[in-house]
């Protein structure tokens, strides 16, 4: 199980120049917020940085002083510009080697001779382990808490996919955690402000959000609540109480 410690979120780093000056959008934050939404799990925060290595190199080190699960799509061919091997070896301080496992791999799928034209693609940092590919089993690796894809959507899903059933069973969670929303007519951020800190005060638990709308000509509150099932529901009816004693109108979001 990778890392010692018990984690304390789920992270993305997605990398990429392409990304970064419009050339290709982005397609792997949803698709990892709903892979993980499948195992009852969140994303806690998500980044992106281009090709530059001290940028990726400075992302890695302050995520590996953290406690989060950390997946990073991008930048592990092996080609001059993909650079997160090297980043990821240097942010933790240890060398480059080429896997044995994943030579091996590379020679099963390429023959020797189309193994030896690819080894870059298997140099991780040491003490690595593989994330198998299933598209083309040049394998991906994880380093701790850290676990590098590639950019292609079609590996990195699967793999992403592989990880979180793999590595991180105990920590799904499906059917625990549920959101409720409502839709708050004729109020504004201010007029409901205190309350909502009150709320926020007393469910430390619970995630609640707070999306403005302006539906000319009315104003429009979208309420929610995020976290666990025995506790969303009441509060929720609570929320809804307290909601309709200021004198708003509201219903549920559909």
């Amino acid at each position: 199980m990778p890392g010692s410690c018990q984690p304390t979120g789920f992270g993305l780093i997605i990398i990429g120049d392409e990304l970064l000056s419009g050339k290709r959008q982005d397609r792997h934050l949803s698709e990892v917020i709903r892979l993980l939404d499948e195992r009852g799990l969140e994303l806690t925060w998500a980044r992106m940085e281009g090709d530059d290595p001290e940028r990726i190199t400075a992302a890695l080190r302050e995520t590996m002083a953290g406690k989060d699960v950390v997946f990073s799509c991008g930048g592990i061919g092996g080609t001059p510009d993909d650079r997160t091997r090297q980043c990821a070896a240097v942010a933790a301080g240890v060398e480059l080697a080429i896997h044995p496992d994943g030579r091996r791999q590379l020679e099963e799928q390429f023959g020797a001779e189309g193994a030896s034209q690819r080894l870059r693609m298997v140099e991780f940092p040491e003490a690595a382990e593989l994330i198998p590919n299933p598209v083309n089993r040049v394998p991906g690796f994880t380093l701790g808490r850290h676990h590098f894809v590639p950019g292609f959507p079609n590996m990195a899903w699967p793999m992403i996919a592989w990880v979180l059933d793999s590595c991180y069973p105990h920590l799904h969670a499906v059917g625990q955690r549920i959101e409720r929303s409502i839709v708050v007519h004729g109020a504004r951020e201010s007029q409901l402000t205190p309350l909502l800190e009150e709320f926020t005060d007393r469910y430390p638990d619970l995630r609640l959000s707070c999306l403005p709308r302006w539906t000319p000509p009315e104003f429009e509150l979208e309420l929610g609540l995020r976290g666990p099932c025995e506790q969303v529901e009441p509060v929720m009816r609570e929320l809804q109480g307290a909601v309709s004693g200021m004198g708003f109108h509201w219903q549920p979001r559909c």
